[in-house]
């Protein structure tokens, strides 16, 4: 607690992790917010940048049918994509689960089916085909999104959604729904459930 919050309670009402952007986007937007090095080079995003793409990521999952209080699962390294999905889902009222990127198929299937999952996103490959393998002991899970398209070109199973693809759809809902993320993320609360994290010892 400082002086100015004596009872632990932001004087900006920001109690959650989506309004601490949603602020950040607007009073900090030109300053760097992420950064990752691809191929040796540094890429670098501000918070007005990282904001916009957590709104199309959102609106995106709107289309799918996401709804407050559904889970996801995020399977896959520390990528700013992933990040910006985690934070989509937080934004939307849902719940992510991240899940470690080495986990066997048995763990992943244990994590998301004790989760109730309803939704994943696989970073490439390798996490989709985790998912296939465990798919049938998951009653919950209804759509898979993945991130990095290689080696997924044939994969054409109506439940599988590309993340760019997602995005795309999510700008065009939220040229046609004005402020919906904004109304969203006004309805989060402090004491929400904001994240389900599995440790490497959970039995």
């Amino acid at each position: 607690m400082t002086a100015d919050m004596p009872d632990g309670r932001d004087p900006l009402g920001r109690d959650t992790v989506p309004k601490f952007l949603a602020y950040n986007a607007e009073h900090r937007r030109d300053r760097p917010a992420m950064r990752e090095k691809y191929l040796g080079i540094w890429q670098s995003w501000n918070w007005a940048e990282v904001a916009a793409n957590v709104e199309a990521i959102a609106g995106g999952l709107k289309t799918l049918g996401f709804r407050r209080g559904d889970k996801m699962a995020i399977i896959g390294d520390n990528r700013p994509q992933l990040y910006w999905s985690l934070a989509a889902v937080q934004s939307l009222g849902g719940v992510p689960v991240p899940i470690y990127q080495d986990s066997v198929a048995d763990e992943v299937q244990y994590v998301m089916e004790h989760a109730e999952a309803r939704f994943a996103l696989a970073e490439n490959q390798e996490q989709v085909d985790k998912l296939f393998s465990v798919r049938d002991g998951l009653p919950n899970l209804e759509l898979i999104i993945f991130a990095d398209p290689r080696g997924l070109r044939h994969y054409h199973q109506p439940f599988l959604h590309d993340l760019d693809k997602v995005i795309e759809a999510g700008r065009g809902y939220a040229s046609q729904h004005d402020g919906f993320l904004k109304a969203e993320i006004a309805q989060g609360r402090g004491e929400d459930l904001s994240l389900i994290c599995y440790t490497s010892g959970t039995t």
